[in-house]
């Protein structure tokens, strides 16, 4: 992908329209969409070489599982502010004259039991055709996303992708598949977790699992919590214990060759933060390796500030500063779990990955090298 321009550091960027897109080149354009519990994400592309070169793209946090939690719906104004933002998706769209697209929504419409309502309101108000995916599909979205990531020397890869609703784990096996084509093997993931048996080594998904709780719907679980460090810790361990059930975390992890990759705006803040950047630059977060021992101390960071602190510290960001914490509970436990000390940032994750999937089904890209 082609670098962004740089923003303000921070996981949630406050542009809602960029001042400036780029000029249009040949070759077809593709718009990917990503609704989630918290924030309306959009990028438009074309695909070039093995990767794609952004064109366009939006973000808003619109909230839209504001009060999902308590009422198991979607409130009318969550709604109304989605729309809004979905309403200049809809123009980028038109502007720039994009015919593939796919536009999804995750966790909070999986919840919602006025979902398939707000569907036809969106069709109705915007004419876009909005999905609501499994969640299956989101993790594998995310993993496909992250396959340059993956080292030659990975022999275990476990992607982790925190949203805002749900958090997505992805434990992969690549040992039968020869390192060179390892990053290649985990695209064709994007056919389904269940490949059939082929010509070519197959990399293995050994298990995955859909956590229910994100940055906004862990923090809503602990609201009632006053101290802020009790709050965290508590955060924390609560995710911890809803990983039981994950295979390869009940029956014990590989040592050698075994890779984390992180891939959400709670992940790039934190690497934003460890760099000391005052403006947020993709090219030096995405693909960055952390430390345990790294990630601690930034989060040690914020935990010293406070919430007073932490609202007005500019490498958060003054409208999500409420959410970081949450997010930073989760990396902890599972930097905690797993016997790694290191963590690959991936800034990137279901946008990217649904314009893989669309480009490669389609066959305008080129085959990923060898590494």
């Amino acid at each position: 992908m082609a670098p962004r321009r740089p923003r303000s550091a921070g996981a949630f960027p406050k542009t809602v329209e960029p001042t400036a897109t780029k000029t249009a080149e040949k070759g077809e354009l593709y718009a990917a969409l990503d609704l989630g519990t918290n924030s309306c994400r959009m990028l438009i592309a074309r695909p070039k070489g093995d990767q794609f070169q952004v064109v366009d793209s939006f973000s808003k946090a619109v909230q839209l599982g504001q009060g999902l939690e308590a009422s198991g719906r979607l409130s009318r104004s969550s709604m109304a502010r989605t729309v809004q933002a979905l309403q200049i998706c809809r123009r980028k769209i038109e502007l720039h004259g994009v015919k593939r697209m796919r536009l999804v929504a995750t966790e909070a419409c999986r919840r919602a039991g006025n979902a398939r309502d707000f569907i036809r309101y969106v069709r109705r108000e915007t004419g876009l055709p909005l999905e609501i995916i499994p969640a299956e599909e989101e993790a594998r979205l995310a993993v496909i996303s992250c396959a340059s990531l993956v080292s030659p020397r990975t022999e275990q890869a476990l992607v982790v992708d925190i949203g805002g609703g749900s958090t997505e784990l992805v434990w992969i096996d690549v040992t039968a598949v020869p390192p060179a084509d390892r990053a290649r093997a985990i695209m064709r993931l994007s056919n389904g977790f269940h490949q059939p048996e082929g010509l070519e080594p197959q990399a293995r998904v050994v298990d995955w699992i859909s956590v229910p709780l994100g940055v906004a719907t862990l923090k809503d679980q602990f609201a009632d919590v006053e101290d802020d460090a009790a709050r965290f810790a508590l955060m924390s361990w609560f995710f911890e214990e809803k990983l039981a059930d994950f295979s390869p975390y009940s029956s014990g992890s590989p040592q050698a060759g075994f890779q984390i990759i992180g891939t959400s705006g709670t992940v790039t803040t934190v690497a934003a933060c460890h760099l000391g950047l005052k403006r947020y630059d993709r090219t030096r977060v995405d693909g960055l390796t952390m430390s345990s021992g790294q990630i601690d101390a930034v989060i040690r960071s914020f935990l010293a500030l406070g919430p007073d602190g932490r609202r007005a510290d500019p490498r958060i960001g003054r409208d999500r500063h409420t959410l970081i914490m949450s997010g930073a509970a989760i990396l902890q436990a599972l930097m905690r779990v797993w016997p790694t000390d290191r963590m690959s940032v991936a800034d990137r994750g279901l946008r990217e990955g649904l314009l893989y999937a669309q480009m490669a089904a389609d066959g305008v890209l080129e085959e990923m090298p060898p590494i």
